[in-house]
């Protein structure tokens, strides 16, 4: 993360984010200038009666919403210049007159000072993004072509009704007793939600790599997010009662027909494959973080899934996106309709894609939360077996 935005790269940075642009240069002088050739020719070209001149006050006020803050002063310059021009064409008569020249020049110096004030909210956005971008590209690392023995593929949406990152996650994580993958989503948004989050992978990545049990990464996951909670009430912070569900599943060395699965009060993952679209088993169990309400862990779900089967993982900005009519996407019946005309669909990038642009449709794309879709599936004809997989501690 850069500490410090020089004032040349502010510029490129505001410059870029410009709609009007032509092969890479920016355009967004034409319209402020259209706009004054446009009042100069009607003012010139009408009675002496209907002047219209004093309207070029509108040219630095178009440059100030598209324009940069030099472009709009030489807007204002040459509308005040326009004016006296274009006033002095009638000696005698006609003649606008001194307050409507007044008008014309304070109009150009409030455009451009307005100008000047939405280029610093548009570079404090922009930073604030980009700091929002690094964060979650801190908590949610990188993942190598076939991490862990598995094709995968991911995709992270943010809501559109809340600028602040959210709280979900996603790992994969290799280990000599299998490799093990983590999705889930805490609840709320903010830098809290972050912690959260950023606490249990790091719990996941440790455990996941040194547990031979599942269920051990299952209780040092709720073992983790209980301390996060006692540590947030500690700091008499608002959010400690935060709770977080999650899917847990490992992969066995030596059993590779068999996922083993962990619900923590998450949807069940779906597995797609050639011949259809079925659910993995789930519980009533709580999230992450509600042991004292329900002291024992989820248990764990030790299920076959076929070579060609995807196991499609997501949180519930999939599954509680809602179209105008209030109805929710119908992700099961899309999954199942794509792949029964196309079984390929259930390779996981084809299957990622099919649902992220499901769900932006099926919501016009507004979406009411952040939606995380995650699709992993066994590489076929490789077999890491332990020694080599102790060395791929990440």
């Amino acid at each position: 993360m850069r500490d410090r935005y020089p004032r040349a790269g502010r510029r490129d940075t505001v410059q870029r984010q410009s709609l009007l642009r032509v092969r890479g240069r920016s355009v967004a002088w034409v319209p402020p200038l259209l706009l004054l050739v446009l009042i100069i020719a009607v003012d010139g070209n009408t009675p002496g009666s209907f002047r219209i001149i004093t309207w070029i006050v509108l040219v630095p006020g178009i440059a100030a919403a598209i324009c940069r803050v030099w472009t709009t002063a030489g807007f204002a310059l040459l509308a005040v210049a326009s004016y006296l021009v274009a006033d002095g064409a009638w000696p005698g008569q006609y003649q606008a007159g001194a307050a409507d020249f007044v008008l014309v020049t304070i109009g150009g110096v409030l455009a451009t000072l307005a100008c000047a004030v939405r280029l610093r909210g548009e570079r404090r956005m922009i930073h604030m993004r980009d700091i929002a971008d690094t964060t979650r590209r801190t908590v949610l690392r990188p993942l190598p072509p076939g991490w862990g023995g598995l094709e995968h593929a991911a995709v992270y949406l943010a809501a559109d009704t809340d600028a602040r990152v959210g709280g979900d996650f996603y790992d994969i994580q290799p280990g000599p007793h299998g490799t093990r993958v983590l999705v889930g989503d805490v609840q709320g948004k903010g830098l809290g939600a972050v912690e959260a989050a950023a606490a249990l992978l790091g719990t996941f990545r440790e455990a996941g790599y040194h547990e031979p049990s599942i269920a051990t990464v299952a209780e040092r996951l709720e073992t983790r997010m209980q301390r996060h909670r006692q540590h947030s009430k500690a700091l008499g912070r608002r959010d400690g009662e935060r709770f977080a569900t999650a899917v847990l599943l490992g992969f066995p060395v030596d059993d590779t027909d068999v996922v083993e699965a962990v619900v923590f009060g998450h949807e069940p993952p779906l597995a797609v494959g050639a011949g259809g679209v079925r659910s993995l088993p789930g519980c009533d169990a709580l999230p992450l973080g509600l042991t004292e309400l329900a002291p024992a862990v989820p248990p764990v779900h030790r299920v076959t899934v076929a070579q060609d089967e995807t196991l499609l993982l997501f949180t519930d900005g999939v599954t509680e996106a809602r179209d105008r009519d209030d109805v929710f996407y119908p992700l099961h019946e899309e999954v199942a309709r794509a792949v029964a005309a196309d079984p390929r669909v259930a390779d996981p990038h084809r299957l990622v894609a099919l649902v992220r642009d499901g769900t932006l449709r099926h919501t016009r794309g507004h979406l009411a939360d952040d939606t995380t879709v995650f699709a992993v599936r066994r590489m076929p004809g490789t077999s890491v077996d332990g020694p080599e997989r102790g060395r791929l501690q990440a």
